[in-house]
């Protein structure tokens, strides 16, 4: 289906370029939520007519966003979540969890539709996420999942906590290795001195 777009839409077009798009999103997603026309002759007669008010608009759009973009972006948010010892969260943060806690640091800017999380994160560390608070406005955050506050000051100054933890546990008991014995054999303890084996 031919559409024009009353707005930018990444890669598809700008504002006034006439695309060809798959008719269920068409249907289903551009012309409902009027981010597009259908491409016949009244309705470019219609957008030539509005294209300085569209323009006008978006343009004063944009720059609210790029205001916006001021407080939003570089935000570190922390999320404290309980997970297993190899650092797999139980359950994940989605994209709702990371608007609740920006509302909650005070940045109310941000809607669900802008937070941009191509998947949920599902284990601990410090996670860049892209913010569209507009079309044309981008910004990113840092999202910080840990167990504990602690956890998150570690993590926020760049040390891999699951690392740390796995290098303390290596240090432990060893047991004696007898090269000669036989398969299913228990070691020897080494004879004292002066003693024959």
């Amino acid at each position: 289906m031919e559409i024009i777009l009353l707005e930018r839409i990444e890669k598809l077009g700008a504002i006034g370029d006439i695309v060809t798009v798959k008719d269920g999103y068409a249907r289903n997603f551009l012309l409902p939520n009027k981010k597009a026309l259908r491409s016949n002759a009244a309705n470019k007669k219609v957008f030539e007519a509005n294209r300085a008010k569209i323009e006008a608009d978006n343009a004063a759009r944009r720059s609210d966003a790029e205001k916006a973009a001021e407080g939003v972006d570089g935000t570190q948010i922390v999320l404290i979540r309980q997970s297993s010892n190899a650092g797999q969260l139980y359950g994940s943060v989605a994209v709702r969890d990371i608007v609740e806690a920006l509302h909650a640091d005070g940045v109310n800017a941000v809607s669900k539709a802008m937070v941009v999380l191509e998947r949920p994160i599902k284990t601990l560390g410090v996670f860049d996420v892209k913010v569209a608070l507009h079309p044309e406005v981008a910004v990113t955050i840092k999202v910080n999942v840990a167990r504990s506050p602690e956890e998150a000051d570690l993590q926020s100054q760049g040390v891999d906590v699951m690392a740390d933890l796995f290098e303390k546990d290596e240090a432990g008991f060893t047991e004696d290795y007898d090269p000669n014995a036989e398969p299913g054999e228990i070691a020897a303890e080494a004879p004292a001195e002066g003693e024959e084996a």
